[in-house]
C-alpha cells in the first residue's frame, strides 16, 4: 500500500472512528490472492466491545462504499482491537496499560519486565516483580529510555477486584 493511499484512508476514516468514541490505531491493506483485505485496528481508554466494533465497522463500510478510497477492486473490511500482547507506541497506550505487565527493551540495551503503576508526561512508575522470594521494587522509567514496550499476557494473576472480593469474604467469615 502506498503512503498516499494510507494517508488518504487515515484522513477518511479517522473522523468516523473518533465520532464513535474510539481511536484509530492502525490501518493495513494486504493482498490475499486476488482479494485485498483492509484491516482497521481501533481502541479506546475503556476498550472496545463487540457492539462498538460492529457500529464502527458499519460506519466505515458505508463511508468506503461511497468513496473510491479502496479503488474499484474487491476488498474485505476487517475491524478489530489490538491484540493482547500489543506494542506500546503512544502515550495513550501506556495509560491504557496501567496495572499490566510489560516487557521493555531499553535504549541502552537490556530488557526489563515490570508492571506499570502510573504514567505522566515524562515517563512511567513501575513495579519490578521480585525474583526467588524477594519483594517487588519500585522504579521510574523515562520514555526516552524505552526502545520498545510490549504488554505481556498473564495467565495466573488474579485481578485486583477478585483479590478484593476474596479479602472481603475472609473478613466477613472472621466476623461471623
Amino acid at each position: 500500500m502506498s503512503t498516499t493511499q494510507s494517508e488518504r484512508l487515515r484522513e477518511l476514516l479517522e473522523p468516523l472512528v473518533a465520532s464513535q468514541g474510539l481511536d484509530l490505531e492502525e490501518i493495513a491493506v494486504d493482498s490475499v490472492g486476488r482479494k485485498r483485505v483492509l484491516r482497521v485496528v481501533v481502541d479506546s481508554d475503556t476498550g472496545a466491545d463487540l457492539d462498538a466494533i460492529a457500529d464502527v465497522s458499519r460506519a466505515l463500510s458505508a463511508k468506503l462504499d461511497e468513496t473510491d478510497a479502496m479503488g474499484a477492486g474487491e476488498y474485505t473490511l476487517e475491524v478489530g482491537t489490538p491484540g493482547a500482547e500489543r506494542e506500546l507506541t503512544e502515550h495513550r497506550h501506556y495509560v491504557r496499560a496501567v496495572d499490566r505487565l510489560v516487557r521493555f527493551q531499553l535504549t541502552e540495551g537490556g530488557e526489563l519486565v515490570a508492571r506499570i503503576l502510573g504514567v505522566d508526561d515524562e515517563g512511567l512508575d513501575l513495579e519490578v516483580p521480585g525474583v526467588k522470594g524477594r519483594k517487588a521494587t519500585a522504579r521510574s522509567l523515562a520514555f526516552d529510555e524505552i526502545a520498545k514496550a510490549r504488554v505481556q499476557v498473564e495467565f495466573n494473576r488474579k485481578d485486583k477486584q477478585h483479590q478484593h472480593d476474596e479479602n472481603d469474604m475472609k473478613e466477613e467469615e472472621e466476623e461471623a
